[in-house]
């Protein structure tokens, strides 16, 4: 049996029309009737034929969002964070990876543009964002996200990386440490170099040398095999600094294995703040992005030029948070003394 929308409409005691409201996004619906048409949907197992509406309104309730890598977990929890916005105003969301390369990104954007989205989430692999024209030419509102361009005019929502790294330094200099270790994943992006700016600055303005820095590459692997090979030589630096999460889990990967404690012999700052972070002995100091609220202001850039579309662009940059915990500490005398 083919359930309808008049059967929904029937057990939910509304009209056929609130039903469709509801589904489709078109009007507002009061939140109680709203309930009451998704729990008799939910009861009947009805689906809405969204085929049938987006041909009806001739566009669709999509929105696509394109990353670098599926596998990195900030990727994907701001996916998630967008896609509860979107979800609540009837809208779908279509998510592809671009596997970090500006061909491959080409190509699935392209494939992502052929389902008609009513807009575009997109993260650049890298800092050309070679896209951009086809995005550009496609005439579908789009907004850049966390990997922003300084080229980049339009839309785009990002935090504010130079704070952030300097929020970084200055916990670890309050603890009294003078050497640091920067594990970047790669100097070509925008982000990663304006956390490195950041962090340069705190050091300079108390007349400290530029931390030793490590390109540590976009994968946990590679992080953990560059930073051990580092950390098997003599050990200068007391504080660690990673600026992304594959970073953090190879700064601790090659401590383990070099036999270095935290916080005894090296405090250990993360990027971004994860489940995991709390779990760990001891758990870690981290900078927490906000990551809801990220997700919250892409929707909110991107729903205006849906509801208007000549509305200017405008770039959002939003602060992060510095959460203290027991991987960072003063450094021992002698181990800040060494050569």
């Amino acid at each position: 049996m083919v359930i309808s929308i008049k059967d929904v409409a029937r057990r939910a005691g509304v009209s056929a029309g609130t039903v469709s409201n509801v589904f489709s996004g078109n009007r507002a619906v009061k939140s109680d009737l709203v309930e009451r048409v998704r729990s008799a949907a939910s009861e009947l197992g009805y689906q809405p034929d969204r085929a049938a509406s987006q041909l009806r309104a001739g566009k669709a309730k999509i929105v696509a969002a394109l990353v670098p890598d599926l596998n990195n977990p900030f990727f994907t929890s701001l996916i998630a964070a967008i896609e509860a916005r979107v979800r609540g105003e009837g809208y779908d969301i279509i998510v592809a990876s671009s596997h970090s390369d500006a061909e491959e990104e080409a190509r699935r954007l392209s494939a992502l543009l052929g389902w008609r989205p009513a807009g575009v989430v997109i993260i650049p692999c890298n800092d050309d964002f070679s896209s951009r024209d086809l995005l550009a030419g496609s005439g579908v509102p789009f907004v850049v996200a966390d990997r922003v361009p300084s080229f980049f005019e339009g839309d785009a929502v990002t935090v504010d990386n130079v704070d952030a790294g300097r929020k970084a330094a200055e916990h670890l200099l309050a603890l009294g440490h003078k050497r640091f270790v920067v594990a970047a994943s790669s100097m070509t992006l925008q982000n990663i170099r304006e956390r490195c700016a950041g962090i340069e600055a705190a050091l300079a303005k108390e007349g400290l040398a530029a931390p030793t820095l490590i390109e540590v590459g976009l994968d946990f692997d590679t992080a953990a095999e560059r930073l051990g090979i580092f950390m098997e030589g003599e050990p200068q630096a007391t504080a660690f600094i990673a600026l992304t999460n594959f970073a953090t889990l190879g700064i601790l990967a090659s401590a383990n294995k070099t036999g270095l404690l935290v916080p005894d012999d090296i405090s250990v700052l993360g990027f971004d703040d994860y489940s995991w972070m709390h779990a760990v002995k001891p758990p870690l100091t981290a900078i927490r992005q906000p990551v809801e609220e990220i997700g919250r202001t892409i929707w909110n850039r991107l729903r205006g030029h849906l509801d208007d579309e000549n509305e200017p662009p405008a770039r959002e940059r939003l602060l992060c948070e510095l959460v203290v915990r027991a991987s960072t500490g003063a450094p021992r005398a002698a181990g800040e003394g060494s050569a």
